[in-house]
């Protein structure tokens, strides 16, 4: 047994990179319980295991008083006397009680101890490599699915992708491949436990930084992203250097960049627009496709009133909504639109204040807003 149990240990450090000290220690606690609970014994007791002649001996602990309470833990200063005169109350005397059928019991339960403790080696070294992975993104391959989740493999892992974190109306196809982001990695009884979602912002984050080399070296930045996954995003770019056009960068030759992102997420529309530190102009441009003619800014409740004008209303606002709302998420804003027939009845446009010509004068070639190519690009939005 000694010669398997150190072939054991050795493999175990250099595969596992499990401690033998820590080996040896945890085997020597399972035969303590082994031998209590085989041999129905209650007193104080230590396992003593020999690696080089592959012994394990048993020894009861009594601590040596005046007087004996419990017979099992303790013995009198008397008769621990007699035993080596040496002894003085408070020390503790050792006697071996190996039991003769222990060898059989101890093979057993190291073999069990070494086991799991494989077992627990490997799931903490796979926990560890993927709790690092957090909030980045994997490819897995899909294995199988129930009523709550899809299963993806990672590899060493599966990772579950809740309902609630799949895509509406996309199909898993069991062994197709998949991107996704991990949200959670938790530590479980039955090993580690991977989240993974598919309509995280995240994912349109990690995807940007994989398509754009601007964005990953950190000439552009991404400011924030608003996302109903599956249907629309938007998200809002800066470049520190102002000779660097941050939308094109993204967007790339002939939109090649954004539409391979587009397809990952199968048809997802994804708005890029130029952030600004101006909200009047971060505004405007979150609205995107549609013109805006006026934002006025009400900073102490950080709302804005955004002019359009009049045909372009149901642009704004898109099906639902879901434009406005989008651009509201992507600012941080309370956007309430209004037509430009209504902001004139109301008598806040034009005004002194504001930022972009009247809707007689405007420009199509504007930076805010090409009309022709949004319109073309985008006429399925209105209602």
């Amino acid at each position: 047994m000694s010669s398997d149990l150190l072939d054991a240990l050795t493999a175990l450090e250099q595969q596992k990179g499990i401690s033998r000290e820590v080996i040896v220690e945890a085997i020597e606690a399972a035969l303590v319980t082994a031998y209590k609970r085989n041999f129905n014994q209650a007193q104080n007791v230590r396992v003593d295991l020999n690696l080089e002649n592959g012994s394990m001996l048993v020894y009861s602990r009594k601590d040596v008083v005046e007087e004996v309470e419990d017979d099992r833990l303790q013995i009198a200063l008397e008769d621990a006397k007699d035993i080596n005169p040496a002894y003085e109350i408070g020390d503790v005397l050792e006697q071996e009680v190996t039991p003769r059928n222990f060898g059989r019991i101890a093979a057993q339960t190291a073999k069990q101890v070494v086991t799991q403790r494989v077992r627990e080696a490997e799931r903490g070294i796979i926990y560890e490599e993927y709790v690092d992975r957090t909030d980045d993104i994997v490819n897995g391959t899909i294995e199988r699915q129930d009523a709550r989740n899809i299963y993806v493999s990672l590899g060493k892992v599966e990772a579950a992708l809740p309902v609630n974190e799949q895509i509406q109306g996309e199909v898993y196809k069991p062994q197709s491949r998949i991107r996704v982001y991990i949200t959670k990695v938790e530590r479980t009884t039955r090993g580690p436990q991977v989240i993974v979602s598919r309509t995280h912002p995240g994912l349109l984050r990690r995807l940007f930084e994989m398509e754009v080399p601007e964005i990953f070296e950190g000439i552009v930045e991404i400011k924030s992203i608003a996302r109903e996954a599956g249907d629309r995003s938007k998200i809002s770019v800066h470049a520190h250097n102002p000779e660097i056009d941050a939308v094109g960068a993204c967007v790339g030759a002939k939109g090649a960049r954004v539409q391979n992102i587009v397809n990952e997420l199968n048809g997802e529309k994804i708005d890029i627009v130029e952030w600004s530190e101006d909200p009047v102009i971060f505004v405007a441009n979150a609205l995107s496709p549609s013109k805006v003619l006026d934002v006025i800014v009400n900073e102490e409740e950080k709302s804005t009133t955004v002019v359009v004008p009049d045909y372009q209303l149901s642009l704004a606002i898109g099906k639902r909504g879901q434009n406005a709302r989008l651009a509201a998420k992507l600012t941080g804003w309370k956007i309430d639109i209004k037509s430009e027939t209504d902001a004139r009845e109301a008598g806040i446009y034009p005004n002194e204040s504001s930022r972009f010509v009247p809707a007689d004068d405007a420009n199509h070639d504007s930076d805010f807003y090409d009309e022709e190519v949004a319109y073309d690009l985008y006429q399925d939005d209105e209602e």
